[in-house]
Order: C-alpha cells, then structure tokens, then sequence
C-alpha cells in the first residue's frame, strides 16, 4: 500500500471543504487498483467547473494528464490517493478469513477520509462514487464520520466535480504506475506491453499468454484471485490453485 499526499494551504478552520471519492483499476486483472479524494473550499465548487472537470472515462489521456498537472498546481485544491497492490488484493481475497472487492473498497474510502481530516481539513461535505448499494454504503459512512454530510450514488464522478476530479487522480496516477512498474521477482523478464490490464484488452491477453512461468506461475503484477489469471496458471501449470467454491466476481 501507498499513500501519495500533495498538502495544499488550508484555509481557516472555519472554512467548510468539500471531498469527492472515486477509484481506478477496480476490474483489471493486471496492477493496482487506486482510489483517489480531492478536495476543495466550499466556496470554490464553481470554479471545478470552469477548470473542466468531467468523467474521467470520457476524457483522452492527454485530457486527465492535463487536468491533474491543474489540480497539482491549484492554489485551492488538495488531493490524496491510495495505491492498493494486486498481491495485497489477492492476499486480502485469498486468505483463511477473505475480505471482498467491496470491503476493501470502503475501507480505503473511509482511511483516505481520515487522513485528509488529520491533515487539518474541516470537511463538511463528501461526495462518493458508489461501490455496492448507495443506501447502505452512505449509512456506514455516516456512522463512521457524523458530523460530515454524505451523497454516495451511481455515477457520482460525472454529476459532481469534484469527484471528477478525485477520478482523475486515481486514473492518472495508476496509468503512470502501471507503465513505470517495476517487478519485485528478482531477474525477471517479460514484456512490459501490459495493456489496460482489463482481461478483454487483446495487449493483456497477449501478455497473460507469454508470460506465465511453468513453475513460478505470474509475477506480482497479476491479480492471481482473478479467474483469468488461475485458469491461465491452471492450464499452465497443470494445477488447480483456486477454490472453485469461491466466487469468481470482484464484488
């Protein structure tokens, strides 16, 4: 796990924030999955808009890239995001006591809100990008945070800017963690051409064929709880190395 912080200067104490939650990499089957906050002045909302935050699935790459780089450099707006490993995805899936997608989900929503409280920040408002049932997503934040207002629904990144811009930086910053990343498995070689990581991708399909070891299976890189990639070391190997009782969704 790691934690990427920008501080911004917080206004007075008495100033209300608000907060926008989104994620990237939730469905890959290669790399991270990211989940990024933004956060801003209440009084500061209609300026997201000028700024020309949207979906940051309908933007180009050189679109997010830009408006990151605007939000990095904003006088008045903070941001924060937390890489999640795919070995600690597949551990955290995998183990005796298995914690789901979902779990481990909100759990980096509400620790990324936590942090950003610690920081100083007198949140107020904070918008979220559901994952599972918006109603019982929104009560388990209220009860974790009561003196924050949430909105938690579907869709939440192209209805509020400001969880535009939290996609935003959980998108770019996984793109650039996928293509700088650097295998922990010592003297390994395999291509790099991930792809999106998506097992429809035809560039990770090819890279799921070429480069599963006959002994060792994946490199860390993969999500090896993901069916795509134990049918793959399945058939490989000539093991089984899932709990075909077990569920294959991500939910």
């Amino acid at each position: 796990r790691e934690l990427s912080f920008l501080s911004m200067a917080v206004r007075a104490e008495d100033i209300g924030y608000c907060l926008g939650i989104d994620e990237a990499g939730r469905g890959p089957v290669l790399g991270p999955m990211v989940y990024g906050v933004c956060f801003c002045p209440l009084d500061c909302q209609e300026k997201l808009k000028e700024m020309g935050f949207a979906d940051s699935k309908v933007l180009t790459d050189e679109q997010r890239r830009s408006l990151f780089e605007d939000i990095k450099n904003s006088s008045f707006l903070g941001w924060l995001v937390d890489v999640i490993s795919p070995d600690y995805i597949s551990g955290e899936m995998t183990r005796r006591f298995r914690t789901n997608l979902n779990t481990i989900s909100h759990e980096s929503a509400m620790n990324l809100v936590q942090k950003v409280l610690d920081h100083g920040v007198n949140l107020k408002e904070v918008f979220v990008d559901t994952v599972g049932p918006p109603e019982k997503y929104e009560t388990m934040l209220s009860i974790r945070f009561p003196n924050i207002r949430f909105k938690v629904t579907k869709k939440a990144d192209s209805l509020f800017p400001i969880v535009s811009a939290a996609s935003i930086c959980a998108k770019v910053t996984r793109d650039i963690v996928v293509e700088n990343w650097k295998h922990s498995e010592p003297k390994i070689a395999v291509s790099k051409e991930l792809g999106s990581g998506y097992p429809s991708d035809p560039t990770t399909k090819k890279w799921m064929k070429d480069n599963c070891d006959h002994v060792f299976g994946y490199p860390s890189v993969v999500r090896f709880s993901w069916m795509t990639a134990s049918r793959k070391t399945e058939q490989r190997m000539g093991i089984q190395t899932r709990d075909h009782n077990y569920p294959s969704s991500i939910s």
